[in-house]
């Protein structure tokens, strides 16, 4: 009998230190013991709770804003920058095409005249070679995943990515400091006035015969300078905290700044393109200038009248 009662007292003093354990369980067991839909909603809800991990947002283990993020960028920024892209080389192929390179109306005369000191052509094909990689790297770290990956396997493709990657983040700051001196190195030269109008009222020469006036800097290379300048710092801001995660940014901060940094970009190497054409292949004599820093008086004349007559006036007296 003894042998019997023994153990179903055993069992009878388990069950009731088992219920006294359950009563004592803090009401918010269920969430910390991760017990069923009540702790999925509240982890879906992007609510913050209790951790011994340090730092900001540490306790909350969803950021509901990321699909939202998500949604921005590939749903618009990333479709939208390569109809940009694309469509600006699509109307430039057609232009040239149809147009075909701007040129001179006169012979050259063979006289030079100085348009861009020794500075002023380092620090722009610096900002140039450095906008180009960035460009690349960042289209690659963008649109290679469906373009580059299949064509390179995946051995290349993780290396390449890489090598964007350190390239993008490591010359970028280099690049801020190079477009910071050449905003305040020409910044004189680019505020509008009426001749820059009458410029655009005339289509800037491109089409027809007609040479508006300008000065040293025409309304087209104004317009793309301050298109650098704003666009440009926006670029160089949303960057650098992109690229300096160790001040504390928050993670919606950093959504928020990829995007305009996306964005921005997108922007910059669409107009870029017509930038570059203008510069080389579709006027003669502009790539001169800035290869050697002169220009002959002739190319002077018929896109820069204003400035030619003032650096005349100054050699004369």
């Amino acid at each position: 009998m003894l042998r019997i009662i023994l153990p179903s007292h055993l069992l009878l003093l388990l069950g009731l230190l088992f219920a006294a354990q359950v009563q004592a369980t803090p009401s918010d067991a269920k969430v910390a013991g991760f017990a069923g839909a009540e702790y999925w909603q509240v982890v879906q809800q992007g609510e913050t709770g209790r951790t011994q991990a340090q730092g900001n947002e540490a306790g909350q283990l969803i950021n509901v804003k990321g699909e939202e993020w998500r949604h921005w960028r590939n749903q618009w920024i990333t479709p939208a920058g390569l109809y940009a892209i694309g469509g600006t080389l699509g109307v430039l192929l057609i232009f040239y095409l149809l147009v075909g390179q701007k040129k001179l109306d006169h012979p050259r005369s063979g006289q030079l005249i100085e348009r861009w000191k020794r500075l002023d052509r380092a620090n722009h094909w610096t900002v140039a070679v450095l906008f180009i990689i960035l460009a690349l790297s960042g289209l690659s770290l963008l649109y290679g995943k469906f373009f580059l990956k299949a064509a390179m396997g995946d051995s290349l493709w993780a290396s390449y990515i890489m090598f964007c990657k350190l390239a993008h983040n490591y010359l970028g700051p280099l690049f801020v400091l190079g477009l910071l001196f050449m905003i305040v190195r020409w910044i004189k030269h680019n505020f509008f006035n009426r001749n820059d109008l009458i410029w655009f009222l005339k289509g800037g020469g491109i089409i027809g015969k007609a040479h508006p006036s300008a000065g040293y800097m025409n309304g087209g290379e104004k317009v793309w300078f301050w298109l650098l300048t704003i666009v440009g710092l926006v670029v160089c801001g949303s960057g650098l905290v992109l690229d300096f995660q160790n001040f504390g940014q928050i993670r919606e901060t950093m959504q928020i700044a990829n995007l305009l940094h996306a964005a921005g970009s997108l922007i910059l190497m669409a107009a870029s393109l017509g930038h570059i054409y203008i510069g080389t292949i579709g006027t003669e004599g502009a790539l001169e200038g800035m290869k050697t820093g002169y220009v002959d008086e002739t190319w002077a004349k018929q896109h820069h009248d204003l400035w030619y007559e003032e650096v005349k006036r100054n050699s004369d007296s």
